[in-house]
């Protein structure tokens, strides 16, 4: 799919989130997990999807807010902004804070995905994050998973720039409805049992 020339200014969006997110339908909702300057956000909206952006940069988020509903909030230090809601898709790319996997695995609706990239361990060798507490071990994003059902998983090396990533799409699966119970068969009566015969 081609990104528009529109959101160049920000940035191309990440072949991993525009191979999955261009399957959600206009109108589904989208939270956009340490947005930034929104170059995700954008093109998201931009899809015709409602989008929930949030990040602790103030200044990242200035003029984002005509293009979606955004949230300045510190998610590592302070309560979560959203309890209780649910989105069509969760996505959080280059970004890691391992106490919030579970909320965000959470947040995804019944029928929703869970979109993430982030760098794995190993990227030390080609730059930045090198701390391993940004970099995800490998199988991290599958065991955070567990109770979704997989997709698309990625974990390994990319370029340009040299960069070893994991990145996995995840959908919560529907919970069928109980099926509605027909009216009980009545046994049929013995008279025409023994006709049958």
């Amino acid at each position: 799919m081609q990104v528009p020339a529109s959101h160049a200014a920000a940035g191309a969006p990440s072949p991993w989130v525009v191979r999955w997110a261009s399957q959600l339908p206009t109108g589904s909702t989208v939270l956009d997990v340490a947005c930034g300057s929104g170059r995700h956000l954008r093109w998201l909206a931009g899809r015709g999807l409602r989008v929930t952006g949030v990040d602790r940069d103030a200044q990242a988020l200035d003029g984002l807010s005509d293009l979606a509903e955004v949230l300045v909030a510190d998610i590592e230090n302070g309560p979560w902004p959203l309890q209780g809601r649910q989105f069509d898709a969760v996505l959080v790319t280059h970004y890691l804070w391992r106490p919030l996997l579970p909320t965000l695995v959470g947040a995804v609706a019944p029928g929703g995905l869970l979109i993430y990239e982030t760098f794995g361990a190993g990227n030390a060798r080609f730059g930045r994050p090198s701390r391993p507490d940004f970099l995800l071990q490998p199988g991290e994003l599958l065991q955070a998973t567990q109770g979704l059902r997989v997709l698309g998983y990625e974990d390994g090396y990319l370029e340009p720039p040299p960069r070893l990533v994991q990145r996995i799409c995840a959908r919560r699966e529907r919970v069928p409805s109980a099926p509605t119970s027909p009216e009980p068969e009545l046994p049929l009566p013995l008279d025409m049992v023994r006709g049958a015969a």
